[in-house]
């Protein structure tokens, strides 16, 4: 048997999508063609688009097709500082010249510290070349942002306040609405017109398929969404632009994605993403099966394993991910004995599996260094069963009791 609780890192392609993506294959023209066959391409796209669009509960010409999750980030971070800086810069010669660097506006960056690295090393970058300022601010030990932090750091020149709606790596979810909630207050009474409002994105990665993606209702300016985190296709995502939002684009050359992202759509995956996005509303009678299975596999853990700790917050999480650390056992060790018996599970994020350094998340959050090392990310989805769930707790125990044996730190 072997049993696959890495979901957060990717999903299994549903076989919907995948009988949506083998009909695309057939139709090979470029969208942007005038004839037949390239009209049949872009009938895909846009039926697509549709189907992002409602569930978004937004305009079609608000829904921008990316290569996945970490451009559609990059998109809407640099998009709204290169904006900004074109835009405002004309402006700096009626200010003091504060907010400008050689004559050119700053802009101010807020983030978390337990953001995807593709939202956190793009800000990191753009902070090391001098174009942004950038405040990251920490969560509470639960690993959940505070509101009044947010409100905090925001100066007369904050352009973007950048936080994500479920963490990949604990699960916890973010005050997305109650931030949003905040900026509204914020732009309607900062004083300073002149730099204009801040805008508000949101990786929502993690939280498609399992928490309300309403973004008229979430009240925020971008958001972000991937195929291969919900059953679709791997190199295509989302970026969620908000009519107004002016986002300068990022990959130059056509007209292509109403001007914000160019380059012939990728039909096939596109068509794969849209229809993993219409199964999710399958999938809702699943989710309080997957929360059942991942609270057992949690319980279990923690009462029959000494020394485990939960990492993140036990109610205001997403229903399909638990952190746990094991005190006085590596976290790679258990990985590797684990997939020993073809269970796969992860220690954070999938991005950063190949570096032994421990999670950015769990330090943001205060985690002690000697949990840190020993946290396992256990990710369920729609196609995990109990027996799987058992199978773990039965052979869990024993890896750890001997990884302990041979630990230098017990």
């Amino acid at each position: 048997m072997r049993i696959y609780l890495d979901n957060s890192a990717t999903t299994k392609i549903d076989e919907k999508v995948t009988l949506a993506m083998n009909k695309a294959f057939s139709v090979f023209g470029n969208p942007s063609s005038v004839h037949f066959f390239g009209r049949e391409a872009r009938n895909l796209v846009e039926q697509s688009r549709a189907t992002v669009a409602e569930f978004l509960n937004c305009a079609l010409e608000e829904v921008i097709f990316t290569s996945g999750g970490s451009e559609a980030d990059n998109l809407a971070i640099r998009g709204v500082v290169e904006a900004a800086i074109n835009q405002k810069s004309k402006i700096i010669n009626q200010n003091s010249g504060e907010h400008s660097v050689l004559g050119l506006f700053k802009p101010h960056v807020i983030t978390s510290a337990v953001e995807h690295h593709a939202v956190l090393h793009t800000i990191q970058k753009l902070e090391k070349e001098g174009k942004i300022e950038a405040t990251y601010v920490k969560p509470a030990k639960n690993g959940v942002v505070q509101v009044s932090d947010i409100e905090a750091a925001i100066k007369p020149n904050t352009v973007l306040v950048s936080v994500m709606y479920v963490n990949n790596e604990v699960g916890t979810i973010q005050p997305i609405k109650p931030i949003s909630d905040l900026l509204i207050i914020q732009n309607s009474k900062f004083k300073i017109q002149n730099y204009g409002k801040v805008l508000f994105h949101t990786d929502a990665v993690q939280a498609a398929g399992y928490l309300p993606m309403d973004v008229k209702k979430l009240g925020i300016d971008l958001l972000t969404l991937s195929g291969h985190k919900i059953h679709g296709p791997k190199g295509v995502g989302v970026l969620y632009v908000k009519a107004g939002t002016i986002v300068a684009p990022q990959i130059t050359g056509g007209e292509h994605e109403f001007g914000k992202r160019a380059g012939t759509e990728n039909t096939t995956a596109i068509s794969g993403l849209a229809a993993a996005i219409a199964e999710i509303k399958n999938q809702k009678s699943k989710i309080k099966i997957m929360e059942k299975l991942r609270n057992k596999l949690e319980q279990f853990i923690l009462k029959n394993i000494s020394e485990t700790y939960l990492n993140g917050d036990k109610k205001l999480r997403a229903p399909h991910i638990t952190n746990i650390s094991f005190k006085n056992a590596e976290g790679e060790a258990i990985i590797l004995n684990l997939d020993h018996l073809g269970i796969a599970v992860s220690s954070g994020s999938a991005c950063t599996s190949h570096r032994l350094e421990a999670s950015h998340v769990l330090q943001a959050m205060g985690t002690p260094k000697e949990l840190t090392h020993g946290a396992i990310r256990f990710s369920l989805s729609k196609d995990t069963t109990e027996a799987e769930i058992d199978r773990v707790c039965e052979v869990l125990p024993g890896i750890i009791t001997k990884l302990r044996q041979m630990s230098p730190f017990k």
